[in-house]
């Protein structure tokens, strides 16, 4: 592959994880809820996901993120407190970030920041 794609690529990705906190910092939360580490449907895949590149922007700018990831067994991932009581999270979190609507969040719709248009993946 041309290195100039590459690079493009590695461009845009890193604009639209900077968009996307930038988006989820605007709302002011202090607590910043991730809602699954995954990205598709059925996966458990998680520790190259795009999610921790925004995880870090917004624990740069000092705002506590937590994690509620039902495959993950260990207390924290990257330095974040993984949770595994649902309501628990959906209470302490000011945010949460999700890939996908889902059924298992939508009790708590005005907190949840997703760019999930068609609620389908």
């Amino acid at each position: 592959m041309p290195q100039n794609l590459i690079r493009a690529i590695v461009d845009a990705n890193r604009t639209r994880k900077d968009f996307l906190s930038d988006r989820i910092l605007a709302r002011q939360p202090k607590v910043v809820g991730i809602y699954r580490l995954v990205m598709k449907a059925g996966s458990d895949n998680f520790r190259q996901s795009s999610i921790q590149g925004v995880m870090k922007r917004v624990k740069a700018k000092g705002v506590e993120v937590i994690v509620c990831e039902p495959v993950l067994r260990e207390e924290a991932f990257f330095g974040s407190q993984v949770m595994c009581d649902l309501d628990a999270f959906k209470a302490r979190s000011d945010k949460i970030v999700a890939n996908r609507m889902t059924d298992d969040i939508r009790d708590c719709e005005a907190k949840v920041f997703t760019r999930d248009l068609s609620g389908t993946d």
